[in-house]
C-alpha cells in the first residue's frame, strides 16, 4: 500500500511539474531563417514573389520555405500547409499577384480583430526573404479539391 501512495505522488508531482512547464511556456518566439543562399532583395517589400516558378532560386526557396512555414506557422495553419481549421489554409490563397497582395498585407500587419492578435505581424520577426520562401512552400503544396 505505501508502495502505491509513493507511486502515485511522484505520478502527481510529474504531472503538475509538466503542467506548470506548459503553462509557463507562454507566447511561442518566431524561430530565424537562415536565407543566406537566397538573393537579397532590400528593406522595401516587393510587390510580387520574386521566387516563384520560373526563378532559378524556386527550389531553394521552397526548401527554405518548407523549413521555415514549419517552425514558425504550422502551430496555426496546419503541418505541411494542411490546415486543420484553426486559421484559414494558406493552400487556398490566390495564386499570383493577387493572393501575393493578401500574403504580404497580413505579414506585414497581421490580424488583430477586437484587440484580440490572431496573427502576429510575421515582418517584424522574419525577413522579406523567409516570408517570400515561406509563401513559394505553401504555393508548392497541392491545393486541397
Amino acid at each position: 500500500m505505501n508502495n502505491k501512495k509513493t507511486i502515485l505522488g511522484a505520478l502527481m508531482a510529474t504531472c503538475l511539474g509538466f503542467s506548470a512547464v506548459l503553462h509557463a511556456h507562454g507566447d511561442v518566439v518566431p524561430q530565424s531563417v537562415n536565407t543566406g543562399e537566397l538573393q537579397a532583395l532590400g528593406e522595401e517589400w516587393l510587390d510580387e514573389n520574386p521566387y516563384r516558378a520560373p526563378s532559378e532560386q524556386n527550389a531553394l526557396a521552397i526548401e527554405i520555405g518548407s523549413s521555415a512555414y514549419n517552425q514558425n506557422c504550422a502551430r496555426c495553419h496546419g503541418l505541411e500547409a494542411m490546415s486543420g481549421g484553426i486559421a484559414p489554409d494558406l493552400r487556398l490563397l490566390e495564386p499570383g499577384f493577387d493572393g501575393d497582395e493578401w500574403y504580404k498585407e497580413r505579414v506585414i500587419n497581421g490580424a488583430v480583430r477586437n484587440g484580440a492578435v490572431y496573427m502576429p505581424r510575421m515582418a517584424d520577426y522574419l525577413s522579406q526573404e523567409a516570408l517570400w520562401a515561406i509563401r513559394t512552400y505553401i504555393e508548392s503544396r497541392p491545393v486541397p479539391e
